[in-house]
């Protein structure tokens, strides 16, 4: 009987503290190895700061490479039925669920991610929100320009993607390589390692930060650089997104944490810090000796004329679900160019 009674008694000093002095370990879920760019220099220094400002009574279990189960496209469904209490993923990796937010996912739409995650950002919280019920967003933020890269022939011209199987992230960029002329091949990142290795794609579209994190520069010799004076061939939106039960359920003092290390100014740091990683990445594929080409702007026209029905296409799709897509388009062009002005 004492021993109930001890413990009767712990139960409730348990439950008498006060909530300034509960302690949260938050899962955080995501697909990369760990080494990668966005866990390693994104995620982890940000788990880092709110353990600093929470005085370490809010800190991160991070589990990457889908550690906790399921596929990467079931990951914005493990934050919002609460299987995670955070991930990191693309809502692209779920083809059409996420039509509005795919708008900066079209071709030539993006100069440089910090500018265009600001952007996403705050179109995110004008007409976006409703896509993500359940869902706390803690930012919204594109990776840096995307750019060609293939096994055994060099991509210079339009032509030279007929006949070729390459991997793309989201439904527009598989658009995008059908458009261009290549069969595109839907898949995951962890999952292109091996098709390369196996020969199921004979390249890929991705920004150089990844590249390293999958070891693909040592399985594709050959880069396609787009001239830098134009626009970017493509990029990805991703999301850091919490269960929105969980956040409802933090002290009031562990939701300021949160509030104070998310939104706009996470979107640009994460862009700002995307745009920084390429170079040292693409040194790596240098060091290899592969073969580099920067596609001149007069190149890339003829492939923006030929994509630019995709503008059309996405504009008409969403229309079709009750918006009005032209004018979400020319929200997120003028958004773009707002914070590119801004630089």
């Amino acid at each position: 009987m004492t021993f109930v009674r001890t413990l009767a008694v712990a139960a409730f000093a348990l439950a008498a503290l006060p909530a300034s002095a509960q302690e949260v370990t938050l899962k955080v879920h995501h697909f990369w190895p760990p080494g990668a760019m966005p866990p390693s220099t994104l995620l982890v220094p940000w788990c880092d700061k709110i353990a600093k400002e929470s005085n370490n009574r809010m800190k991160c279990q991070i589990y990457p490479a889908m550690q906790l189960g399921g596929t990467p496209p079931q990951l914005i469904d493990q934050a919002r039925d609460g299987i995670a209490d955070i991930v990191f993923t693309l809502p692209g990796y779920t083809a059409g669920r996420f039509p509005l937010m795919e708008v900066f996912e079209l071709p030539f739409i993006s100069s440089y991610a910090e500018a265009t995650s600001q952007a996403a950002w705050e179109y995110y919280e004008k007409y976006a929100r409703r896509e993500f019920p359940g869902i706390k967003m803690l930012a919204v933020n594109v990776h840096d320009n995307g750019y060609v890269h293939s096994r055994e022939k060099q991509i210079r011209t339009m032509a030279d993607f007929k006949g070729l199987k390459m991997r793309a992230p989201t439904r527009q960029t598989n658009k995008l390589l059908a458009t261009l002329g290549a069969t595109p091949v839907a898949m995951p990142l962890p999952a292109l390692a091996d098709a390369l290795s196996k020969g199921v794609v004979d390249g890929y579209l991705l920004p150089w930060e990844v590249i390293p994190s999958i070891k693909a520069h040592e399985l594709t010799k050959f880069h396609s650089d787009t001239d830098p004076k134009t626009r970017a061939l493509y990029t990805a939106v991703f999301t850091l997104a919490m269960n929105q039960a969980k956040y409802d359920g933090l002290p009031a003092d562990l939701k300021r944490v949160i509030d104070a290390n998310s939104g706009a100014p996470l979107a640009r740091a994460f862009g700002k810090q995307w745009d920084a990683s390429a170079p040292p990445a693409r040194k790596l594929a240098t060091d290899r000796g592969n073969t580099f080409y920067v596609i001149p702007s007069s190149e890339l026209a003829v492939w923006e004329k030929a994509t630019s029905k995709l503008d059309d296409e996405w504009a008409k799709d969403v229309t079709a679900k009750g918006h009005d897509g032209k004018a979400l388009l020319q929200a997120a062009l003028d958004l773009i160019k707002k914070y590119e002005a801004a630089r």
